[in-house]
């Protein structure tokens, strides 16, 4: 299934990168990276763009639903991927405008999945399924509100929101082409199916006139001959 290349490449982009904000010590392969302190942050591109290194509780976009809504947003975000991937592979000749869009939901969900399910336990600090998500993209377009929550910068995301929100995106221009299309179908099939019923009319007006003609002209022939 090469469109699983696609969910694969997003994970390991997400991963690698948090691994490099986070760091991690794999000492048998001699790997270490020291990472960020967390709430570090340096410039990119002036005050616009900027690394800022937090933990992510909650949801996408630092969206915080509480600790007790943890375990249920980790198996949640679990049981979709399943269902997706499962989706995915029935649907093989699906078109790839609906199969690519959920090959990206699918990717974002599976890397910050890997955050929730096991970062607590690989970096000691919390059980199974209650990890906290690593973000560090740090924009300044505009102020928002969201969820009761106001932000004066974009909330800090990482590489799996991005790819999640670019899959729903696509998702919803697609399913908008695709309705503008049947809609577009059903009316020129509504628009064939009443000339052909225009024309099954004069048709058969014409025929009633004919039938009509030729009854005239024999009750004409019938009084002639009388």
């Amino acid at each position: 299934m090469k469109i699983f290349y696609i969910t694969f490449f997003i994970v390991l982009a997400d991963q690698i990168t948090k691994f490099l904000i986070k760091g991690v010590s794999i000492p048998f392969l001699g790997i270490e990276i020291k990472g960020m302190r967390l709430y570090d942050s340096f410039s990119v591109i002036g005050d616009f763009f900027r690394i800022t290194y937090i933990e992510n509780p909650g949801m996408a976009f630092g969206i915080d639903f509480g600790e007790s809504a943890k375990f249920y947003i980790t198996f949640f975000s679990l049981i979709a991927s399943i269902i997706i991937s499962i989706y995915l592979i029935r649907h093989r000749e699906e078109k790839l405008s609906l199969r690519i869009p959920l090959s990206m939901i699918l990717g974002g969900a599976i890397g910050n999945l890997i955050d929730r399910m096991f970062y607590g336990v690989i970096y000691g600090d919390a059980p199974l399924f209650y990890g906290k998500v690593v973000d560090f993209l740090d924009f300044d377009f505009f102020n928002i509100s969201m969820f009761g929550y106001s932000y004066d910068r974009w909330p800090i995301f990482n590489i799996a929101d991005m790819f999640v929100t670019i899959g729903v995106v696509s998702l919803l221009i697609f399913h908008r082409e695709k309705e503008d299309k049947s809609t577009l179908i059903n009316t020129e099939e509504n628009s064939q199916q009443r000339t052909k019923e225009n024309t099954s009319e004069s048709k058969s007006s014409y025929h009633e006139d004919e039938s009509s003609k030729v009854t005239s002209e024999n009750l004409i022939d019938k009084f002639g001959n009388e």
